[in-house]
């Protein structure tokens, strides 16, 4: 993928152009196509696949630690 944004993840500094940790999930549209990707910092990213190239329009932040009943 090609970004336009030409940005980094504001949680880990990854390149939003760089390949991502993980593919969630793929869906086409009439203009190209939509991915969710989540990065290696755990923040869940949206991916529209256009003839503009790929950009993405909404990030998540990474999930809050989650403490174990052992911790409580």
């Amino acid at each position: 993928m090609t970004s336009t944004t030409g940005t980094r993840c504001p949680h880990c500094g990854w390149p939003d152009g760089a390949e991502p940790f993980q593919v969630v999930s793929r869906h086409s549209t009439a203009a190209g196509g939509t991915v969710w990707t989540r990065c290696g910092c755990g923040s869940l990213q949206v991916r529209v696949i256009d003839d503009r190239g790929m950009r993405i329009v909404s990030r998540s932040r990474p999930a809050a630690p989650q403490s174990s009943p052992a911790s409580r």
